[in-house]
């Protein structure tokens, strides 16, 4: 987790809560400007904004102010971006890991009508590459920010929450070094801000947290003219998951005429396998289920049933 660029930053941007900001809002006002080609450090706090801390219990979840989840650091100003553009990060590199999260929170998540009271568990992010779930299961450390974006074409303000076509909360667990994200600008500057910064995560984030974690990451900035997406696209560098992949994995699948239910349905078989097979109870399932198992759609033609797996690495079992 060294950060071998840290020494050729253009800026840093420290202390995250002067900085920080709850939404989108083309309005926003720009905390500082850069040239494209510049690279810059982000100080980036964990998606509670500081509510949790590493000896937080359950009933801290209930206690949470939600209009003050997932602040993002920011904006930037892009000089010479304006709509029509394509913005260009790279993703440099992440340091300063020292503890995360993984909760339960009462009506979110995918199963959030099974799953009704408040759970959490604290992980140690100081060991580099691996961190322990539970004893004999332990995760592969791969840090992503979960929300990165521009400021939309509209005015007013637009909550955090879901992804959009500006990018925002997208979780994409891919986003990690030497990816290349690629962005829309939709106004003047593009109006940059990153956030929610996890250490791990499975495709989907299905019980609505991944290992939410602070830390530094360092990105570049890049400006295509007059290249237009409509929404984000990312290059990464190589194979995705090796380490995952290096053992194999037991799937389950769930199949129906909604995406929504057949994820619901293969998550809910994985839980009882992880119980069955290796004595967990279902919220511990389900928040492995979260940080480690990937959710992929294997077939969405064959009307009227489509059919979604969720894998399992192997590779976490000790």
């Amino acid at each position: 987790m060294t950060i071998h660029q840290h020494q050729h930053l253009h800026h840093t941007i420290h202390d995250m809560k002067s900085h920080m900001h709850y939404g989108w809002d083309r309005d926003n006002q720009p905390i500082l400007e850069i040239e494209p080609g510049q690279s810059v450090g982000f100080e980036i706090i964990e998606c509670s904004g500081g509510q949790l801390s590493k000896n937080a219990k359950a009933e801290d979840l209930l206690n949470f102010d939600f209009e003050k989840l997932n602040p993002v650091s920011g904006p930037l100003y892009v000089k010479g971006a304006e709509p029509g553009d394509t913005l260009e990060i790279d993703i440099l590199d992440f340091r300063s890991l020292e503890w995360g999260w993984t909760g339960v929170i009462p009506g979110f998540g995918l199963l959030a009508d099974e799953f009704k009271e408040p759970l959490i568990k604290t992980y140690d992010l100081t060991h580099r590459n691996k961190t322990e779930f539970l004893p004999g299961i332990d995760l592969f450390i791969k840090p992503f920010p979960g929300t990165i974006g521009v400021a939309l074409p509209e005015h007013g303000h637009f909550n955090v929450v879901p992804p959009r076509k500006n990018g925002g909360n997208l979780d994409i667990r891919h986003l990690t070094r030497g990816t290349k994200l690629y962005l829309p600008v939709w106004v003047e500057g593009a109006l940059f801000s990153v956030g929610d910064t996890h250490a791990a995560q499975g495709d989907g984030e299905v019980c609505g947290t991944a290992i939410e974690a602070s830390m530094e990451i360092n990105l570049r900035f890049k400006l295509h003219k007059g290249k237009q997406i409509q929404e984000a696209r990312y290059e990464i560098p190589g194979p995705p998951t090796p380490e995952a992949d290096s053992r194999g994995y037991y799937v389950t699948t769930g199949h129906g005429e909604d995406l929504f239910k057949a994820s619901q349905n293969a998550i809910r078989y994985m839980i009882e396998y992880l119980m069955d097979t290796y004595g967990l109870t279902a919220g511990e399932a389900y928040m492995l289920c979260s940080v480690a198992v990937d959710l992929r759609i294997n077939e969405i033609v064959d009307a009227p049933n489509w059919l979604v797996s969720a894998f399992l690495p192997r590779a976490i079992f000790n």
